[in-house]
Formats: structure tokens, sequence, C-alpha cells
């Protein structure tokens, strides 16, 4: 089992940034991806970003490719997504996923999630 905690969402402004945070614990040694999944109001969940068991390889939704980082630090357990230049499009509630598998994503294929984190940004 693998248990995931997401922290640092917010009320932001357009433009701002945020940096969330994802604490892993467990038995994490056999995750292959690690996911950000976001979901608006009345919408589907849907894929931001995920990041490969070593951190070398790293994957965005066109959507926010270019204002959003995803990283980890492995020795922490760790994963963070750094969001800059939210826009109000970007609200939703974000949660940090894991999974065994290589489709990095499908947000089925994904083996444990947070509880999600609220980030609103206003115009």
């Amino acid at each position: 089992q693998v248990q995931l905690s997401e922290s640092g969402g917010g009320l932001v402004q357009t433009g701002d940034s945020l940096r969330l945070s994802c604490a892993a614990s467990g038995r994490t040694a056999s995750i292959n991806f690690m996911g950000w999944f976001r979901q608006a109001p009345g919408k589907e969940r849907e894929f931001v970003a995920a990041i490969s068991r070593s951190g070398r390889n790293t994957y965005y939704a066109d959507s926010v490719k270019g204002r959003f980082t995803i990283s980890r630090d492995n020795d922490k357990n760790t994963v963070f997504l750094q969001m800059n230049s939210l826009e109000p499009e970007d609200t939703a509630v974000y949660y940090c996923a894991a999974t065994y598998s290589a489709f990095y994503r499908n947000v089925n294929a994904y083996d444990y999630w947070g509880q999600g984190t609220q980030v609103t940004v206003s115009s």
C-alpha cells in the first residue's frame, strides 16, 4: 500500500504561482510513475503531469506545458508541482497519484490517489 498526501493549494490571482507537494509513504519502491491530475466542477479528471521513478523523464498536458514543472525529491519521497502564470482555467482540485504501470497519462492506470487540494485562480 502507498499513502499520498497533497498540500499547497490555495486562492491566488491570475499570473500568480503556487507549488503543490505530495508526500508519499508506504511501499513506494515499485511505483513507476507519479502523476498530478486535476478535476474542475462538472468535468472529468484530467492528466496534468507525470514523472518517472528516477525523475529523469517528465511529461505534461499541452495546456500546462511551459507553465508547470513537475519534480521529485526521492530522499524525502515527495513530488512537487510548480505552477506559474496561473489562469482561471487552472481552477480545480489537484490530485497526486501513483502507478505501477507505464501508462502515465491514463487516469485509470493509477493505483493510489491522494485526497486532493483545491487550487482557485481568480481573474
